[in-house]
């Protein structure tokens, strides 16, 4: 298996500095900064990466799950909102929600809620989060 590799470069104090994250393969390049991690400011941060992560490899989950099962699903569509908080003297990511609306035809929900949960256990991303809490909100579309 490929080693997969982003970087990340920073120049200056934590608060007035400002740096580039790149994807390793290309895809993505863009700043960051104290505003747009801890505020409301212009750019990425790690937590919107984690993020993007997440639903990413959710979804190829539960297509997954769902295409083994016997089913071809039309469209899955993941939000995954991360939660950054201060806990002590530091930040912690505390909380995962991942929020799934599915398009898939000939499943019943409950057979859909069971892949839905599988995958999101299976997730390789979930797996590598598992010191937080993840919550799966998931809809199956007519």
């Amino acid at each position: 298996m490929p080693v997969r590799q982003s970087t990340a470069v920073w120049q200056g104090t934590l608060k007035d500095g400002k740096g580039t994250v790149r994807l390793g393969g290309g895809a993505f390049e863009g700043p960051y900064s104290f505003a747009s991690r801890f505020e409301e400011g212009a750019g990425t941060n790690p937590e919107e990466l984690i993020g993007a992560a997440h639903a990413g490899c959710f979804s190829q989950a539960l297509a997954l799950m769902l295409t083994q099962a016997g089913y071809s699903p039309e469209q899955i569509h993941t939000t995954a909102n991360v939660h950054l908080n201060k806990v002590g003297d530091g930040f912690k990511i505390t909380s995962i929600e991942l929020d799934t609306e599915v398009r898939v035809t000939g499943i019943d929900s409950n057979t859909f809620n069971e892949k839905a949960q599988a995958a999101k256990e299976g997730c390789p991303v979930s797996q590598a989060l598992a010191g937080v809490e993840i919550t799966l909100k998931s809809k199956l579309l007519a």
